[in-house]
């Protein structure tokens, strides 16, 4: 089957900017960027006033200085704390970015997307929507510099009735048994799934199914190295600033 080319780059700075910045921060994209890394991965949610914004958890403690769910963080409380203390006083301030201000951010520094769409429990269809119509506005010039992705299959169906022309990928931590016939009724270009539970001949299939490979999270060159080889298009990686495409 034919198999166009990966239209990322081969390596993506996890959550912005791996461990070199508070992750999903526009700091962590000033950081990619610095490090040679021409694009990123990062989580959008909607917050309490259903506004899309990058952050992994469900819950502000870890990488806030706030607490409770946000999904019931409404807009003037989370866009007002410091997502930038927990890592490192230099980025004390650091705000958590809703997702134009990161959209605006990774087109200044031409950096391409993997935007992962990671709902709250329960809101699948209301993030799904939401996050779809933004980032079908937000990359309407440039619709290859952005890739879609999710756990949430649910997700993956309204995204592809709501940006057609937006590449979307299957995310899943082991591969199931049936990943292909799931790329294929949710009209998935590519599987990622965990680094850990891939091998030589699942990428093959892949592959020969016309679908790209995206793997996560790989923080070690020679492992890059290894997943490279098999015929992987894209990894993840913390550690951006040492692991690199083939060649580099």
């Amino acid at each position: 089957m034919h198999r166009p080319e990966f239209p990322l780059p081969a390596v993506l700075a996890h959550r912005c900017g791996g461990t070199l910045a508070p992750e999903n921060t526009l700091a962590g994209l000033a950081a990619a960027a610095a490090n040679g890394c021409r694009g990123v991965e990062f989580d959008v949610m909607l917050n309490g006033s259903a506004s899309p914004v990058l952050i992994h958890d469900e819950t502000l403690e870890r990488t806030t200085n706030g607490y409770g769910p946000v999904a019931h963080t409404t807009d003037d409380v989370l866009f007002a704390l410091d997502a930038g203390s927990w890592f490192g006083p230099r980025f004390a301030g650091e705000p958590v970015p809703c997702l134009d201000l990161a959209a605006a951010r990774c087109q200044a520094l031409g950096l391409a997307v993997n935007l992962e769409i990671k709902p709250s429990h329960g809101t699948d269809a209301e993030t799904a929507e939401r996050v779809v119509r933004r980032a079908r506005t937000l990359w309407a010039a440039a619709p290859d510099m952005v890739l879609l992705s999710s756990f949430s299959e649910p997700a993956l169906e309204i995204a592809a009735k709501l940006a057609p022309g937006l590449r979307r990928g299957l995310l899943v931590e082991t591969v199931p048994s049936d990943w292909l016939a799931r790329c294929r009724r949710l009209r998935a270009a590519a599987l990622h799934a965990d680094h850990r539970h891939l091998d030589a001949a699942c990428v093959a299939a892949a592959r020969e199914a016309g679908l790209w490979v995206v793997t996560y999270t790989v923080n070690d060159p020679g492992r890059a190295d290894t997943l490279f080889g098999w015929g992987v298009d894209c990894v993840i990686s913390d550690r951006p600033d040492i692991v690199r495409p083939p060649g580099r």
